[in-house]
Formats: C-alpha cells, sequence, structure tokens
C-alpha cells in the first residue's frame, strides 16, 4: 500500500470555496495587506478623500470607507467574482496598466476569509446596494440609500483559516504595519485626503496637497521638511522628481527612502544603490539620506507585474534609469550648499573658469614672497583686486555692488560705520583653520581643510580623464623603505600614482624613489603625504574602502592627504583664491568625507542672538 502523500490519487478540480481560500493566501497576508487592496481600490476609484478605521490591529475588524465612484448593482454582485475587472481585456493590457488593482480582483479573496460587507452607490444617482458575504459565500444583497462612493468592512480576518490567523503579530505591531501602508499610499496620491483610526483614536489625519514637500511636512514635520531639497529633472526621456535630505541633515539611521514609478510605491535595492552613489562624497561613509523619488516614464518601459504584491518592477533599461535618477540627484546635490539658507542662487552653480580654461591654482612659495613685498601684485588689494569667482560669488549672494568695498582708502580693516548694504569681497583667517567671507546678508564661514580637500579631489579626478598631472621635481629625490604590502600596493598603483603627481621608481628590497611630487600649495610636504597615501591605500580606511573604483580611491587619499591643514596661515589672495576654486567645483558644499565646507550666518540669526528680533 502506498501511503505517500499525493501518490495514486486522481486530480479533481478544487471547490470555489477552497480555491477561494487558497488565492486569499496570495493577496492577504495580514490585515495591512487588506487596507492596501482596499485603499488602492478606492484611489482608482477617483476618491477624493478615503477613511481607515481599524479594531485589534485590523485582526477583528477592518473599514475602508471612500468618495469615489461607486458601483451598481450588477457590478458590485460581479466584483466578487473571481477574476473580474473593469481595467483589462487582454493579455496585452497587462504590459501598461497604470491603475493599482480593480474592483474585483482582491474582494473576493478577502470574502472567502472573513465576514464581509460592502456598500457602494454609482455617482449617477443610481440605488445603492449592500452585500453580505462570509467565508466566500454571499448571504444577502439589499438596496439601500447612501451617498455616491464606497464602503467595505472586514470582520473577523481569517476566522475560517486560523493556521494563518495564529501567525498575525500583536495589535500594535498590525496596526503599525497599517499605517505603513498608508503612508505610501499617501506619499503616491497627494491630491488624496487620507483619514486613520485604529480603536477610537485618530493616528493620521492628512489633507490633500499641493506638493511632496507639504505631505512629507503634514507627516513628519515642517522640521524634517525643511531639511529636503525639490528636485525635478529630465534625463534621456525620465521625469525624475521629489525631495531629497540636505547632506548636512543626513544621519546613520532613521533615514526614509521611498521610491515611486508612475504613482505606484516599489522596493528596488540597485536604485537605491544608485541614490546612495549620487551622495559620496558628500555624505561620510555610513549615512542614510532620506529621499522621496518619484519616477516618470512610458508604461512600455516598466513592467509593474513582476511581483506577485506588485512591490518591486522591472524597468525594460535598469542601467540607463539607475544612471539618469544618479545623475539627477548628484546635479541637485552640487547646486547647494550645506550651509542652511543657503539656496542654489547664493553661489555660482555653475562659474565661468579663469583664463586658459583651468581654475586658478594656490601660488607658489616664490609668488608668496613676491605677495608679501607687494600685495598688489597678486589682486590682494587696488580697484580690481577682486577676484573674478568671489566678486561673482558676493554678487549672486546679495550684493546690489559688488565694487562698494567698506574699506578707507589705504587701510586693510573696513570702518565699523560701514554701510550695511556694502559687501567685503575680501577674506580674514580665524584661528587659521576658518576663512571668514563677507555677503550683505550675513557671514561664509569656509573650512580651509575640507575646502581644499574638495577641490584637490575634483581636479585629480578630471586629470584622470586627461593628462594627469603637474608635478615638480624634486632637488633631492626621496628614498623610502616600505613594508611588504605597501611595497606592493606602490607598484601595482604606479601608474595611478603619476597621474596625480607622484614620479616613483622600485629599488629593490621594499625602496622606492620618489623622482617627482604634486605641488598644491606651497606648504605641502611631500613626503608625509606619499607615506599617509599608501598606508592608507594598502591597509584600507573608511575613506578610501566607500570609493567606487581606484581612480576615486586615489583621488580621496591624494584630497585627504595632500589639502592645507588647520593651523596654516594663508594670506589673503590665498584665502580668496581658495574660495574660488571651491565655488569652481561641482559639489561644494562637502569634503569628501560628506562634511560641510561651508556654513552661513545670516543677519536674521546675529539679530536674534543678540536679542533683536
Amino acid at each position: 500500500m502506498n501511503d505517500s502523500p499525493g501518490i495514486g490519487r486522481r486530480i479533481q478540480i478544487l471547490p470555489d470555496q477552497v480555491a477561494n481560500q487558497i488565492a486569499a493566501g496570495e493577496v492577504v497576508e495580514r490585515p495591512a495587506s487588506v487596507v492596501k487592496e482596499l485603499v488602492e481600490n478606492a484611489l482608482d476609484a477617483g476618491a477624493r478623500s478615503v477613511r481607515v478605521e481599524l479594531r485589534n490591529g485590523g485582526k477583528t475588524y477592518i473599514r475602508v470607507a471612500d468618495d469615489g465612484e461607486g458601483m451598481s448593482r450588477p457590478d458590485a454582485l460581479l466584483a466578487l467574482d473571481r477574476h473580474a475587472t473593469s481595467k483589462i481585456r487582454t493579455a496585452e493590457d497587462l504590459q501598461g496598466v497604470a491603475s493599482f488593482g480593480f474592483r474585483g480582483e482582491a474582494l473576493p479573496s478577502i470574502a472567502a476569509v472573513s465576514r464581509f460587507e460592502m456598500e457602494t452607490a454609482p455617482l449617477d444617482g443610481g440605488p445603492a446596494t449592500r452585500i453580505r458575504v462570509t467565508g466566500g459565500r454571499i448571504v444577502s444583497s439589499d438596496e439601500i440609500a447612501r451617498r455616491p462612493g464606497t464602503t467595505v468592512t472586514v470582520r473577523s480576518l481569517f476566522q475560517n483559516v486560523p493556521a494563518r490567523a495564529k501567525f498575525l503579530r500583536a495589535a500594535g505591531a498590525e496596526t503599525r504595519a497599517v499605517s505603513e501602508a498608508i503612508l505610501l499610499l499617501a506619499l503616491s496620491h497627494l491630491r488624496t485626503a487620507f483619514h486613520l483610526e485604529s480603536n477610537g483614536r485618530e493616528l493620521l489625519s492628512l489633507p490633500s496637497a499641493e506638493s511632496p514637500a507639504g505631505r512629507v511636512a503634514d507627516i513628519w514635520g515642517t522640521d524634517e521638511a525643511g531639511q529636503l531639497l525639490e528636485l525635478d529633472a529630465e534625463v534621456d526621456g525620465l521625469r525624475v522628481g521629489g525631495l531629497i535630505q540636505r547632506p548636512d541633515a543626513a544621519r546613520l539611521t532613521g533615514g526614509r527612502r521611498y521610491l515611486f514609478v508612475n504613482g505606484r510605491p516599489f522596493r528596488d535595492r540597485a536604485l537605491v544603490r544608485a541614490v546612495d552613489d549620487a551622495y559620496r562624497t558628500t555624505v561620510a561613509p555610513g549615512l542614510r539620506p532620506t529621499f522621496l523619488l518619484y519616477l516618470r516614464l512610458g508604461g512600455e518601459q516598466v513592467d509593474v507585474n513582476v511581483h506577485p504584491a506588485k512591490a518591486e518592477v522591472r524597468f525594460s533599461s535598469a542601467p540607463a534609469v539607475y544612471q539618469a535618477v544618479s545623475e539627477a540627484v548628484r546635479s541637485r546635490l552640487g547646486a547647494v550648499s550645506s550651509a542652511p539658507g543657503l539656496g542654489p542662487d547664493a553661489g555660482p552653480a555653475e562659474p565661468e573658469p579663469p583664463a586658459a580654461g583651468r581654475p586658478p591654482r594656490m601660488r607658489t612659495e616664490r609668488e608668496s614672497r613676491v605677495a608679501e613685498r607687494d600685495p598688489g601684485a597678486f589682486g590682494a588689494s587696488g580697484e580690481d583686486s577682486k577676484p573674478p569667482q568671489l566678486a561673482f560669488f558676493v554678487a549672486r549672494a546679495g550684493a546690489d555692488d559688488v565694487d562698494a568695498v567698506a574699506t578707507s582708502e589705504g587701510s586693510e580693516s573696513p570702518p565699523l560705520g560701514a554701510a550695511s548694504r556694502a559687501v567685503r569681497p575680501h577674506a580674514w583667517q580665524l584661528h587659521d583653520a576658518y576663512i571668514l567671507v563677507t555677503t550683505r546678508d550675513g557671514l561664509l564661514i569656509v573650512d580651509q581643510h575640507s575646502a581644499h580637500e574638495r577641490v584637490l579631489f575634483e581636479e585629480i579626478m578630471q586629470r584622470f580623464e586627461g593628462s594627469g598631472a603637474e608635478s615638480q621635481r624634486l632637488l633631492f629625490p626621496l628614498t623610502l623603505r616600505l613594508a611588504p604590502a605597501e611595497f606592493a600596493a606602490v607598484e601595482e598603483l604606479g601608474g595611478l600614482l603619476r597621474a596625480v603627481g607622484f614620479e616613483v621608481d622600485a629599488f629593490g628590497d621594499r625602496t622606492v624613489i620618489v623622482h617627482s611630487a604634486p605641488n598644491p600649495h606651497p606648504y605641502f610636504d611631500a613626503e608625509a603625504c606619499f607615506r599617509d597615501m599608501v598606508s592608507e591605500l594598502t591597509h584600507g580606511s573608511d575613506l578610501v574602502n566607500s570609493a567606487r573604483n581606484q581612480h576615486e580611491r586615489i583621488a580621496k587619499s591624494m584630497a585627504c592627504k595632500g589639502a592645507i591643514k588647520a593651523g596654516q596661515p594663508l594670506s589673503g589672495a590665498e584665502m580668496e583664491e581658495l574660495v574660488d576654486r571651491l565655488f569652481a567645483t561641482e559639489l561644494p558644499g562637502h569634503d569628501v568625507h560628506g562634511r560641510p565646507t561651508i556654513l552661513r550666518l545670516t543677519m536674521e540669526e546675529l539679530a536674534r542672538r543678540f536679542g533683536r528680533s
């Protein structure tokens, strides 16, 4: 006798009730699944307001009411049959379906595992209908009076499937899952109002919103909304909109990350990585910036039916989508400083480079000595002393007249009685670490090490695409003995090191000779920089380990080790030149560690701190 299950048994057709219960297992996992399906139906019906009520986390009671387009009695009855829909006619229609679901797709599955009641009335003024279903069987169908719209009530979920009911979590956990499901739909349907009530207590009350920022403010507060930047770009036919977090506001935990395509929320780890790549070198490794991205593209370019719960999608050209999103985010980050309130118009987003198409370089030591003897030689004073970039930046920052320099003739310090609207396009150094630049509406504070680090990083990355960096021949070459792993790294990376300005030859027995070195500034210590770089590239660090490729690893390390340090005195012209070069970069607001390079102190804040506001 063969007792193995399924062997020697006859094939038979399952009863509709059993088939519906099995289908329900694919659609209805928990109360949040029921709420999601019913709210999506309401949105597809054009609802402008959706109200959800729960008891016991939805395990005993769920009610979803909408003011959308209701159904006539025949349609309501048909909606409770499996495979009933008003949205598609052929298999080809699935390719470009823009709706979430359709009356009838989820309803029979939900009704099969609960005590189900639906009241609905069409917009054309026809009679309303109430249908009651228990365990998948229609028990009554009545004509009633009610306003247009639909209300679905689900009681005793999984009453006839105890095996599934016992896997439900505590009421609090189920309520949180319902709340998250509604938040996703509220973020993708801004013009619809949403209300959630649990055990008689209101959890969410979201009016319709005009923009994602308005919705975020209603959900998480105006403080969080104030940390987000609006994004609106089009790259190769893909529309990328939404909100991305200011890099200086990113945190290790708590980053909210939402993706929507054509109004549908979805998950895509690769796309999240593309956004993180766009933030690279603007936030420290491990930070999770918040973002809400809304993608718009043709229905034929995205398949929304690859996941049973439609939580994932498939793009016809995924790499192009990821690249477009990364470019859009990176471009938006490049147009804003880390300083709160310093918007894209406060500094030159795309400044014109100086003569010969290259950013100005730091002066050589010889030129610095000349400057000490003749401050006017390098634009430190005089009528035309303002470097073109700094003058342009000051103008964008709010100056009415960039030539109105509040200094007395022949003096280096401005008089205290200078007009408040005047702008000083000169820079001052604080504790040999910070550069202060005044504008009409406040003060900019620039971290000189972080600023130079950003400048060097972007210049090095550009040089990898060109002929490499300029270097100077050392009068006395450096002979350095390295650890075995470091010596192997220098041999492996010799070509890349040459591209950043280090000409290195192996001398045998783990010894190398450095013939040439870069000259990023007059105070550069070639030996210390080379040793630190080799050690970091050999043994790793959060900085270089987070790099995407070898070029970025070298550029990050060189920028960090080669930048001028805090504690280094700079002349006025050097400070101005550094600010110029910073605002000529693509991402001036942050160094390669993700730390801010610029802070802004506004006149309003000064007034507030002095008790004048």
